[in-house]
């Protein structure tokens, strides 16, 4: 008897592993490209960690493209299901004639996430000083430089003024600067209050309060794509807006608790540090609607750096409906 109940024990004991990747199979893999890897978009990395996704049938595959250009190319190869980017690279691939246009369809993040760092220690610092510096500030064409080149025009610079290196990669940029290259150089959270906890630098200004409001970052995938996957767009964004909101309401050190397996190199008071950083500037949309005049605006930015022939039509790249209606379902 004894040995019969072993042998049933063990055979339950090997299906249960069997069980535990059919409740996997039970989930939908969406495959999303990040722009690159920071505190800047905790609320998505919350919706992960606290089982959201998981709640609306989803497994999301995440990798990082190292910039919005290629964010946008593994959107339009198929690689990845869904970008977050600015949408200023969508802006381009419309403008472009794509016959499958990549389209918005909600927003996370409403200014810059950026921070001025200076290789001195700056009490008083004013824009106007960085007159005739020379700044690293992301890549031309993309929204992280042209947001700086806007903030700078914005405070009087004439154009000959103004001496952004644009010949260094978005994610070199860090180990570019702390290897001697400009005089300041923009940096989003963690890393640059981790640069400055090493005293490599100081953090002088947010780039984010500076610029004022933009639809910084958004999450766009194929026309195609969303026709065939509306449900789970509409999942996917819920799952990020109850982490959104969970991200405004819960202590800093309890959200850096839940992301310090996204950033394992951190510690937990940086990451705690990095939270109330983007807290403090508003970083995070409430509602993942994009608004045209905030589209605008963004036009505006790209139009002043030189870097846009014509003007996208809102209507023709953005479509609310569904961060519309999952914000209608969360009231």
């Amino acid at each position: 008897m004894k040995k019969t109940f072993a042998i049933l024990g063990a055979a339950l004991f090997a299906l249960l592993p069997l069980a535990a990747c059919g409740e996997q199979s039970d989930l939908k893999t969406v495959k999303v490209n990040e722009v690159t890897h920071s505190v800047f978009y905790a609320p998505m990395y919350l919706a992960d960690a606290l089982g959201y996704f998981e709640e609306e049938g989803l497994k999301i595959e995440l990798t990082n493209g190292g910039g919005a250009d290629k964010v946008m190319a593994a959107v339009l190869s198929g690689d990845a299901d869904i970008g977050f980017c600015g949408p200023e690279a969508a802006i381009y691939v419309l403008l472009g004639g794509s016959q499958d246009v990549p389209t918005v369809f909600g927003q996370l993040t409403k200014r810059d996430g950026s921070f001025l760092v200076s290789r001195n220690k700056e009490e008083n610092f004013q824009w106007t000083d960085l007159k005739g510096k020379e700044i690293l500030a992301g890549r031309k064409g993309g929204v992280p430089a042209m947001t700086f080149e806007y903030i700078l025009k914005e405070n009087g610079f004439s154009p000959e003024e103004i001496v952004l290196n644009f010949d260094v990669a978005f994610d070199m940029m860090t180990s570019a600067f702390e290897g001697g290259v400009a005089e300041y150089c923009t940096m989003f959270e963690p890393v640059a209050s981790e640069y400055q906890a090493a005293g490599k630098g100081y953090i002088v200004a947010s780039v984010g309060e500076a610029s004022g409001e933009v639809p910084y970052t958004a999450y766009l995938a194929k026309r195609s794509w969303l026709d065939r996957n509306g449900e789970t767009a509409k999942g996917f964004l819920r799952a990020i807006m109850k982490a959104i909101d969970y991200a405004q309401t819960q202590s800093a050190d309890a959200i850096a608790e839940l992301l310090v397996k996204q950033f394992p190199s951190t510690s937990l008071s940086s990451l705690a540090t990095s939270i109330e950083s983007y807290r403090s500037i508003d970083a995070w949309v409430t509602d993942m609607v994009m608004t045209e005049s905030s589209f605008s605006r963004l036009q505006d930015i790209i139009e002043s750096a030189g870097e846009l022939s014509s003007r996208a039509d809102f209507g023709a790249l953005v479509d609310n409906s569904y961060a519309a209606a999952v914000s209608q379902s969360l009231r």
